[in-house]
């Protein structure tokens, strides 16, 4: 199996059918994590190359541990650790890369746009791990995949996004994912953080949480990034859990089948409260799990184009 191009740079460009092939390889790699030693040699001989320029803790270590457990020989760059700090250019530091032999380069970066010029400018595989607030595929996958494995489709689903949808990559990206295999995607937040225009994207906007919530199938919580308070463009933390933050009154009001999502990290008290997070009908923990086995699909479908399926055992 493969994707239909050389680097995965979001999900506004490609195809359900490639979708639902990524998510099928997954299942096939979370099986791995069932066997007494957790790792294949499917990868043997590749590298793979995660060049972090923006702090994170959960998607780089998710991609190591995916790299690793498919066997391929792993290289993490960060900024601080790399030529970037002295003047060198990312194209330079990707060139000198790829000479080395780097056969998918992950790249998470402030710049949105930034895994799109690579991928123009380098033979190597390129993946999106994160571009500014533009696109977070990877996320949106993960996100996708815990759905369709708790609630058994996508298609037909009612999915609320809630919080800053103005900046962030995950909501993009799940609502380029989520309505092209058929969900109808709500988001709810404060004013001043739903674009305009968001509405062109096929969602249904909300500014009342309890109007928003009505007869949804999954809650996926944003997290509120606290260093925009100073710019005023929501309300005082205290309104924004009241008006928007998801509780136990709120989750009472909600079918006992309703996932709560959240991609983390999480502003507990805030976005979410502690027992939410931590009840029974949170999924949080699963989407980690969950992103290591993307990853791993992702990985081998660019790097492993010329692999056959039994490679996996």
């Amino acid at each position: 199996m493969s994707l239909k191009r050389k680097d995965f740079l979001g999900l506004y460009n490609v195809e359900a059918d490639e979708i639902y092939e990524i998510l099928e390889t997954a299942k096939a790699m979370k099986e791995i994590f069932t066997r007494s030693v957790k790792k294949v040699p499917t990868l043997r001989g590749k590298t793979i190359v995660n060049l972090f320029f923006e702090p994170s803790t959960r998607t780089k270590s998710s991609f190591d541990l995916a790299a690793k457990r498919l066997s391929a020989d792993v290289m993490s760059i960060s900024k601080s650790t790399s030529s970037v700090a002295k003047g060198e250019t990312l194209l330079d530091t990707a060139r000198t890369l790829e000479v080395m032999g780097a056969d998918v380069v992950v790249i998470r970066h402030s710049a949105a746009g930034a895994a799109e010029f690579l991928a123009r400018k380098i033979k190597a595989s390129v993946l999106n791990a994160g571009d500014g607030a533009h696109a977070h595929p990877t996320q949106a996958l993960l996100d996708m995949y815990t759905i369709k494995e708790k609630l058994g489709k996508i298609q037909g689903l009612k999915v609320l996004i809630v919080g800053d949808i103005a900046h962030s990559r995950v909501a993009r990206s799940n609502i380029w994912g989520l309505t092209k295999l058929g969900a109808e995607v709500r988001v709810t937040g404060p004013a001043t953080l739903i674009p305009k225009e968001i509405s062109k994207m096929g969602v249904k906007v909300f500014t009342d949480l309890d109007k928003a919530l009505v007869g949804v199938d999954v809650v996926n919580i944003l997290r509120i990034q606290l260093e925009r308070q100073a710019k005023g463009l929501f309300p005082s933390i205290r309104e924004y859990r009241q008006f928007y933050g998801i509780n136990d009154e709120r989750l009472s009001g909600l079918s006992k089948d309703v996932l709560i999502m959240h991609p983390g990290p999480m502003n507990r008290g805030i976005e979410i409260e502690s027992s939410v997070a931590d009840g029974d009908q949170s999924v949080i923990t699963e989407q980690v799990t969950n992103g290591v086995a993307i990853r791993m699909a992702l990985l081998y479908l660019l790097a492993g184009r010329d692999l056959k399926d039994e490679d996996l055992n």
